[in-house]
């Protein structure tokens, strides 16, 4: 994939969660381990917790970025520590009724990624290819620190497959068949 400008795409590596609600810190931890990781130059891995506003001021930019990776846990059914790669599908703000409008809009400080996805697409800032990296939590319900054995075993499964999906990202097309 290339830029506008036929420059390498700008990605945003946004781990997203609450270390002190056991699971619910998946994405946080894995953003702490790909900050070991050399990943090309033109990725970028920040934490940002539970401020999904944050997000949103870091895609505003500068710099703008082409692609956003959100890892976070995510609820599916699925078996504990199983991994999902998800294509954001990110409903319109403008399109929702007035009164969930007025809610939604009330009080974005501690916003979840799903409302700072909202919020960026409004504002025009969401890039164009969003994805969610998430795993399916064990326990998320108590103020505990830590991960239960199913997810922290994945952290390491799911480092492999961000890796490998940011170098597929970052390669020429040309190259991409190969």
């Amino acid at each position: 994939m290339k830029a506008q400008n036929g420059r390498s795409p700008r990605i945003l590596i946004a781990g997203m969660g609450n270390v002190l609600r056991q699971d619910d810190g998946f994405g946080v931890r894995l953003a702490r381990r790909l900050e070991d990781v050399d990943l090309p130059g033109n990725a970028s891995v920040r934490e940002f917790g539970i401020g999904g506003i944050s997000l949103v001021q870091d895609l505003i930019g500068p710099p703008r970025y082409d692609v956003l990776l959100i890892l976070d846990a995510a609820e599916r059914n699925g078996e504990p520590g199983q991994i999902f790669l998800l294509e954001a599908e990110v409903p319109v703000l403008e399109e929702m009724p007035e009164a969930v409008r007025r809610d939604f809009l009330a009080d974005m400080h501690y916003t979840t990624p799903e409302r700072a996805l909202i919020l960026a697409k409004a504002l025009g800032v969401l890039p164009e290819k969003t994805w969610i990296v998430g795993c399916q939590p064990e326990r998320c319900d108590d103020f505990e620190i830590g991960l239960s054995a199913p997810v922290a075993e994945s952290v390491e499964k799911a480092l492999d497959q961000v890796v490998s999906l940011v170098d597929r990202l970052s390669m020429d097309p040309e190259d991409r068949s190969a």
